[in-house]
């Protein structure tokens, strides 16, 4: 596998290249990038493949493992919005932008996400049972707020309000362990 290099403007020597080392590198940091801008397990699945399989029938040269990553990513993200497009499914591609940004920001120098799912695993064990059980129930179950209310025995605002606080609570988490000022 290529050294990461300080310079960004020297390329690796071509006969470091080695296309499963760019995949055994890059993939998963590529998924867990279409996953948090919104594809399914399945379609990150697929449209990763597909980013590699792109990049892969061009001349490509590489860098720095932090501008492939990069370059990945903006693959990934306009063979997304294409499937999505093709998909005929309405995509507010602005909403993506700011994912795209949030992402970046959070992710740093790390190209799997590794960090991100740390500190996503630590931030969530910090919130109260409740809390974790209602944002489980909404996005691993995709249950309803009315089906959360009943389970928690709160009404349907209750888990409005408790999403919130609890979303508000891991995005600060977060940027304090991926931003330490």
């Amino acid at each position: 596998m290529p050294e990461e290099r300080s310079n960004r403007d020297t390329p690796f020597d071509p006969s470091d290249w080695d296309p499963k080392a760019l995949i055994d590198t890059h993939y998963q940091g590529v998924w867990r990038y279409l996953r948090a801008i919104g594809c399914s397990a399945d379609l990150a699945d697929d449209i990763s493949q597909e980013t590699f399989v792109a990049v892969l029938k061009r001349p490509f040269e590489q860098f720095h493992p932090h501008s492939t990553a990069a370059y990945l990513r903006r693959v990934a993200f306009h063979l997304m919005v294409t499937a999505k497009r093709q998909a005929g499914k309405m995509i507010a591609t602005d909403e993506l932008e700011v994912l795209d940004r949030i992402w970046t920001r959070w992710v740093g120098a790390d190209l799997s996400g590794d960090a991100v799912i740390d500190a996503l695993t630590e931030c969530f064990s910090r919130l109260t049972p409740r809390a974790q059980q209602s944002l489980r129930m909404r996005y691993a179950d995709n249950a309803s707020r009315e089906d959360i209310a009943e389970s928690l025995k709160i009404t349907s605002h209750g888990v409005k309000n408790l999403q919130q606080r609890a979303k508000a609570q891991l995005r600060e988490c977060l940027e304090e362990k991926l931003n330490p000022s």
